[in-house]
């Protein structure tokens, strides 16, 4: 029997394929705006410049000052760039930075934004917006801050590094397990979940030994989509509290701390619900999705212990302490206790707890 629900789809358009980039003007007109401000890190500046020439007249200029975690001043920053060019949209070349960046302009000037990605964040299809002040990292959900728009063109993460690949591709996982759990998961947001969930199982291992294998980019680049959306259509828990704890007042790397953090969150719910956390296991051909999650990591190269990320041992009780203020909802009670041998065991880089 079927349990009643409640499910929101997202009203996002979606423009998937290899060239999908080529169709950004058309995007931008799409919106009735005509002057679009390209934003982008400063490490894709010089993608976001190649952008703005290819829009013409419907560029508005480059910012390209968009920083992890989203920071208030640099969001200020670019509300003055915004008004200073006369733009009335962004368009958001890059990942998750970028994206956020785009979304708390839109928060604040409720202007159009067309976001392109190009790592598997997944941030682009949520109404989510995460940013930090003074050393504070804070989450709010707004329809405000969805992009109208999203472009995914699998040939512009032909070039994405291994490492940046792999700890993206387990953020946008780490999306997936928590929309399983979830107290509002719905039978379409856990069809998605799983299908993600078998897209980057898929995508992954040939990635680390073929990384410009276009279809497999075009795979991962579809796991990230259905994993963004469903995190867009259901709540967050403990493991999204925690990533945001250590990114906001640690100031961790975003992806890499997800991507450790993953499977010692997902052991610390799988006791309470093994049968959400199915999916995962079945994915992985693992007994256990906790265990199969961090082989999996291994398997792939990716970082498994919080030491290496520049977190002090020392830090793990106020970290615990931060991480248990607030709780977000989740499956299995939050405590103290709890939070904190999960966190010593991902700086450690330990097997998750059964």
């Amino acid at each position: 029997m079927i349990a009643a629900f409640d499910y929101a789809g997202s009203p996002a358009r979606i423009v998937f394929g290899a060239g999908a980039i080529a169709r950004t003007a058309e995007m931008v007109e799409a919106l009735g705006c005509a002057r679009a401000l390209v934003l982008a890190t400063p490490h894709q500046e010089a993608d976001a410049e190649a952008l703005a020439d290819r829009l013409g007249p419907l560029a508005a200029g480059v910012f390209a000052e968009a920083a992890m975690h989203t920071p208030v001043s640099v969001t200020e920053r670019a509300l003055e760039a915004m008004r200073a060019a006369g733009a009335d949209c962004t368009v958001a070349l890059g990942g998750g930075s970028t994206t956020g960046l785009g979304k708390a302009i839109a928060y604040r000037l409720d202007t159009p934004q067309i976001a392109i990605p190009t790592t598997y964040a997944g941030s682009e299809v949520t109404p989510i917006l995460g940013q930090t002040e003074d050393g504070a990292k804070t989450t709010l959900k707004s329809p405000r801050v969805l992009p109208e728009i999203v472009l995914y063109d699998p040939e512009l993460t032909l070039g994405l590094p291994s490492g940046m690949t792999v700890t993206s591709a387990l953020n946008a996982l780490a999306h997936a397990a928590e929309a399983l759990y979830a107290r509002d998961a719905n039978p379409v947001s856990s069809l998605m979940a799983a299908e993600g969930v078998r897209a980057f199982v898929a995508a992954l291992p040939v990635l680390a030994e073929r990384p410009r294998d276009l279809a497999a980019r075009t795979r991962a680049l579809y796991g990230a989509w259905l994993c963004g959306t469903v995190l867009g259509a259901v709540g967050m828990a403990l493991h999204h509290k925690l990533c945001h704890t250590l990114g906001g007042s640690f100031d961790l790397p975003h992806a890499e701390t997800h991507a450790i953090v993953l499977p010692h969150a997902v052991a610390y719910n799988e006791a309470a619900v093994p049968e959400a956390l199915a999916p995962i296991a079945q994915a992985l051909g693992a007994e256990r999705a906790s265990a199969g999650l961090h082989a999996f990591a291994h398997r792939i190269g990716a970082p498994t212990r919080l030491r290496d990320l520049g977190l002090a041992e020392a830090d793990l009780d106020r970290a615990a302490d931060l991480a248990t203020q607030n709780p977000y909802w989740n499956p299995r009670p939050v405590t103290r206790e709890g939070v904190r041998a999960l966190l010593d065991a991902a700086w450690r880089g330990d097997p998750p707890a059964a």
